[in-house]
Parts: structure tokens; sequence; C-alpha cells
């Protein structure tokens, strides 16, 4: 049984290229359902990774779509960090 990688509150993974994506998948002969399936994540999402709608997703869906296509991660996704300065940090209190 493999241990899974236990991320930072905050971590995401960018999608380096949706080109990079799909040319593994059809060097793997993977279609969208397939991978889907292997990676036990829905089909539409990972359409989207694949479309460009979408461009970041979970580092546990991005291990799992790496794993499925059996190559490393950072040849499919960068790993970012929430910096916690957003707008919810610097709210005001109201009386």
């Amino acid at each position: 049984m493999s241990r899974r990688k236990t991320w930072p509150k905050g971590t995401w993974m960018k999608l380096r290229s949706k080109e990079i994506l799909i040319a593994y998948m059809d060097d793997k002969r993977f279609s969208t359902g397939r991978l889907a399936q292997y990676a036990g994540f829905s089909r539409s999402f990972i359409g989207h990774l694949r479309s460009g709608y979408k461009t970041s997703c979970s580092p546990d869906l991005a291990e799992a779509i790496s794993e499925a296509l059996a190559v490393p991660r950072i040849a499919l996704f960068d790993e970012r960090t929430a910096t916690g300065s957003g707008s919810n940090s610097q709210r005001k209190k109201v009386a």
C-alpha cells in the first residue's frame, strides 16, 4: 500500500499545459473516461482539464492522474500554495 503525501493547507496544483496532458493521454491511449476511472475522479473534471476550461486541481487529483499515466507529477503539474493575503484576511469587523 502506497502512502500519499500530506499537503499543507492551501496547496493546489497548476496544470503545466493542456497540450502536455493530451500528449501523455494519447501516448498511453487513455480516453477521458478511462483516465477518470483510473484516477477515481469525474470524467467531466478530467475533460475540463483536457480542454483548458480548468487549469488547476487538488494535489490528490494531480497525484492520481500522474500515477494513472505513469509519469512524474512534476511533468504535468506545478505545486502552488496560497499566500493567505486574500481579501478575507484583511476584512474589517463591523460593530
